[in-house]
């Protein structure tokens, strides 16, 4: 073999190497498939991150089955929706119900209460039950409720469902009334000692709330004082069109689990919140209430006040992405994967509504974190 045919050779297994690149660049490699329309379409200009990137992750919420099924998504950045989508059969005016995304409402609720002046944060909490002498239940503040450290004998979840505190209120022999099922459990432990999640607990802020603002023990008259308040301070105010709240027999509302909203208004929410609670310059709850809600609780650095950090915490599973989202982003999480996420460093408000079986949970906060993460660049 001559000089030129051994250059020629090498050459020959050379080239494909070099081109490698540039047949990537042109469609020949590994390169990402082409946009569809419908996900192209769901980000409008200048969203604040790069807009084909956000497409795709946003995208990925639709395609990817290891999420389970994405129902709608909204990116909210500067208060402008930046991304809007849905699943075939959903549209903006689609109701999603919140789940324990309701417990957040009813924080707000205790808040709006706690402004007027209605009720007390480090005072004991006026259920009638708990009153009566002796009763070491009397020692339970509001504070230690909104924090999920009550020290009552909730249990939320068990193997055998029927065990559980959260099923039996809500389905067997709680369910014509919820807030007495819920306020007749013992102690287990000294109040504020421990965190249990208990979505019973959110069922007697409920109670507490509606107590505050009628004496009447008439179902309809204790539906209509709570509904009344909701529309007056929170729905209205806040622009919630869509926002409706379930109650059960005794007229208590089910401020844990049972509060439906289009995916617009649950951003609303969100977005209420990053802004302090404060519409249109008008404070409608306490100066500092957001601030102390999403402080973590002594028990649980991962928790607040009836809403999620993005903190690890030993005794709580991550339920967000601290090991990559900002330190003061925090959400309303609800059963089967809603999500409203905020991130008030960022200026940003993500919704994500849908169905996702808990042993799915972890991707899809992977791929909310992939979203939150193109603003933190």
């Amino acid at each position: 073999m001559d000089a030129r045919m051994k250059v020629a050779r090498a050459l020959s297994l050379i080239l494909p190497v070099l081109l490698l690149p540039a047949l990537s660049a042109c469609g020949g490699g590994k390169s990402a498939q082409p946009l569809s329309a419908e996900a192209s379409n769901a980000v409008k200009p200048r969203p604040g991150a790069p807009r084909e990137t956000l497409a795709r992750a946003i995208d990925a919420l639709f395609t990817d089955p290891a999420v389970g099924e994405t129902r709608a998504v909204l990116v909210l950045y500067n208060g402008r929706i930046v991304a809007e989508r849905y699943a075939p059969g959903y549209t903006a005016q689609t109701r999603h119900i919140g789940w324990s995304m309701s417990k957040t409402v009813t924080g707000i609720v205790i808040g709006m209460l706690v402004a007027d002046g209605r009720l007390k944060l480090d005072e004991s909490v006026p259920v009638p039950i708990w009153q009566r002498p002796g009763d070491p239940r009397g020692e339970i503040t509001l504070r230690q409720l909104l924090q999920m450290r009550s020290g009552l004998q909730h249990l939320e979840t068990a193997e055998n469902p029927s065990d559980a505190d959260t099923p039996r209120m809500l389905f067997l022999d709680g369910r014509d009334n919820m807030a007495a099922y819920a306020e007749a459990q013992p102690l287990s432990h000294e109040p504020g000692r421990e965190w249990r999640y208990s979505t019973a607990t959110s069922v007697i802020l409920a109670d507490v709330a509606t107590r505050t603002l009628t004496d009447s023990q008439d179902p309809a008259a204790r539906r209509q004082a709570m509904n009344d308040y909701l529309h007056s301070r929170l729905y209205v105010p806040l622009g919630l069109t869509s926002m409706v709240a379930e109650y059960d027999a005794a007229g208590t509302m089910l401020g844990g689990s049972m509060i439906h909203a289009t995916a617009r208004d649950w951003a609303r929410v969100g977005e209420f919140l990053r802004a302090n609670g404060v519409v249109r310059g008008v404070p409608l709850m306490p100066s500092d209430w957001v601030g102390w809600m999403t402080s973590p609780s002594p028990a649980n650095r991962a928790y607040g006040a009836q809403i999620w950090l993005n903190r690890h915490d030993r005794r709580a599973p991550d339920e967000l992405f601290p090991e990559r989202g900002p330190a003061d982003a925090y959400a309303l999480i609800g059963h089967l994967g809603q999500y409203v996420i905020v991130a008030p460093s960022l200026n940003l408000t993500l919704v994500r509504l849908g169905h996702t079986p808990d042993n799915q949970r972890a991707a899809l906060r992977a791929r909310l974190g992939d979203i939150v993460e193109l603003y933190s660049q």
